[in-house]
């Protein structure tokens, strides 16, 4: 029988489920078959009556054993490697396991540069909504062949947040190796498990952990954590538990970590330009244009600039930041940083006369703006 508590789980239709390494391979880094069906049983089920997104980790895991790596390696360009190969191997396994209920699967690959940007937004937005809408169900992960340094998102949990808000689901289930959020370290006698999470509040004084447990995957409870305070923040509930307890997770019983929704659902890409981007450089602003951009909600303009750090191009991520160096909002730059000096403190009107009326465009637009200082959050 399903707890009141659990109603907004019962009545979500469209579902992003996520699903780390450590629950699809095996400690020596290869899939495990027997427990990608058992999860795919359990989607195949839902999907009787919800639409489901699947963000899977498990590719650079995957790969591993084809290539002769004993463990995942350190380096970028060996952690690309493995994906390219496990990458293939993973979604294979998906679609003979999903066929058996005549369920066919979509790929799709994102970096955080296909979501910051206006048109690449839509265009995921688009692709993941028609997929759901000529009945496949996607199959989510970072592309990880291709990423870098700068525009990885650093782990899926982070990835399924932001997609469950890009394709506006009504719930976010992340499956782990634990099976809950618990007040200390679940090895540890006397630690309880943290079933209902409505705030902040309830998460004061609550050790939590950094590490998973297996060696195959980058996440571990703090991921998880930041991970459902991003989807609640934006109107998403969020389920944490075990792959294990998948089908009760899915069916609103009583398992895990019930993050209860915070804020409010928002079709706004700015959260991922917020949480998915790393600034390439940043923007010095003057305490007038600090107030303008962060009270006022005005684009950035060349008249509010001091000085310019970074190597960026125009429509890359980059930090405003205010007189003492403290960033106070992210916004995608419509200039080059070499094209930025000769501007510094000057008007749009002067910069036109002068320039051409190229230059008598803002900085930074303020539908390409973020706020990340505003009540001690992102906003």
């Amino acid at each position: 029988m399903t707890t009141a508590a659990r109603q907004d789980v019962v009545q979500a239709r469209r579902v992003v489920v996520k699903v780390g390494s450590s629950s699809l391979t095996t400690a020596a880094g290869g899939l495990d078959a027997d427990r990608v069906d058992a999860l795919v049983d359990v989607l195949a089920k839902a999907r009787e009556e919800r639409e489901v997104v699947l963000v899977s980790s498990g590719a650079i895991a995957a790969g591993l054993a084809p290539l002769g790596l004993p463990r995942r390696p350190r380096d970028l360009a060996r952690q690309q490697a493995a994906a390219s190969v496990g990458q293939g191997l993973l979604v294979a396994r998906y679609a003979a396991s999903f066929a058996r209920y005549g369920i066919r699967v979509g790929q799709v690959l994102l970096t955080s540069d296909d979501v910051s940007r206006r048109t690449h937004y839509r265009n995921a937005y688009r692709t993941l909504d028609q997929l759901l809408a000529m009945g496949a169900l996607p199959i989510v992960n970072e592309n990880d062949t291709v990423a870098t340094d700068e525009i990885r998102f650093g782990d899926n949990d982070r990835l399924a947040a932001l997609v469950a808000h890009l394709v506006r689901a009504d719930l976010l289930v992340l499956l782990s190796d634990v099976d809950g959020l618990y007040d200390g370290d679940p090895r540890t006698p006397g630690t309880s498990l943290v079933s209902e999470v409505r705030g902040p509040a309830d998460l004061e004084g609550i050790s939590i952990g950094s590490a998973g447990r297996s060696g195959v995957g980058t996440g571990g409870m703090v991921t998880k954590v930041e991970a459902a305070a991003i989807a609640t923040g934006a109107g998403v509930p969020v389920v944490l538990t075990s792959a294990p307890h998948a089908a009760d997770a899915l069916a609103g019983r009583p398992t895990g970590t019930h993050f209860h929704r915070t804020g409010k659902r928002s079709a706004d890409r700015l959260l991922w330009l917020a949480h998915a981007s790393a600034p390439r450089g940043s923007l010095r602003l003057d305490a007038g244009a600090v107030r303008a951009v962060t009270q006022r909600h005005s684009s950035l303009l060349p008249a509010g600039l001091t000085g310019v750090e970074g190597d960026f191009a125009a429509g890359d991520p980059v930090d405003l930041v205010d007189e003492s160096g403290a960033a106070v909002a992210r916004g995608l730059v419509n200039y080059d940083a070499r094209e930025l000096p000769r501007l510094l403190g000057r008007s749009t009107r002067e910069l036109a006369a002068e320039l051409g009326p190229a230059y008598e465009r803002e900085v930074v637009h303020r539908d390409d703006l973020v706020l990340l200082r505003r009540q001690g959050r992102a906003s």
